[in-house]
């Protein structure tokens, strides 16, 4: 048996102290998260974390870093996850976008507003992702290189 990692992107979306996050199902039960999702096939990590970001939220948004490199692996399957997770600004709301089957709707939360739903997170990354957000942890998009 091969292990494998599964690639995912993240995006924290932060304005005037509020969060982009998305509700959505998983496991029978609506959970809050970053917008996030795969990497498809011969797609970017930046193309993926734009994407997904439009998909799950209607927002279209620039990306201003990367926040970091997580390896997270999930409780509820065993399964290995390794995030990145970038840094954006919000551009532009598409109010009527169709967002993915079972993202119930995109919220903007206040970090405490976020602790106070703590028993809804997808997992402990999203607060990580925050806090290394809020403490200027930021590195260059240029950390991230085309595939050659």
């Amino acid at each position: 048996m091969t292990w494998q990692p599964h690639i995912t992107v993240a995006t924290i979306v932060e304005d005037n102290g509020r969060f982009l996050m998305v509700e959505e199902l998983a496991g029978g039960r609506a959970v809050l998260n970053q917008p996030a999702g795969h990497l498809d096939p011969d797609e970017s990590l930046i193309d993926a974390a734009i994407r997904e970001t439009l998909e799950e939220t209607g927002w279209d948004i620039e990306l201003t870093g990367v926040i970091g490199i997580y390896l997270y692996t999930a409780p509820s399957n065993g399964v290995t996850y390794q995030r990145v997770c970038f840094a954006g600004k919000p551009l532009r709301h598409h109010r009527d976008y169709q967002l993915d089957e079972g993202i119930i709707r995109p919220r903007w939360l206040t970090r405490d507003e976020l602790l106070e739903h703590r028993a809804h997170w997808r997992s402990e990354l999203i607060i990580q992702c925050i806090d290394d957000y809020l403490s200027g942890k930021m590195h260059s998009l240029e950390l991230i290189r085309p595939s050659l």
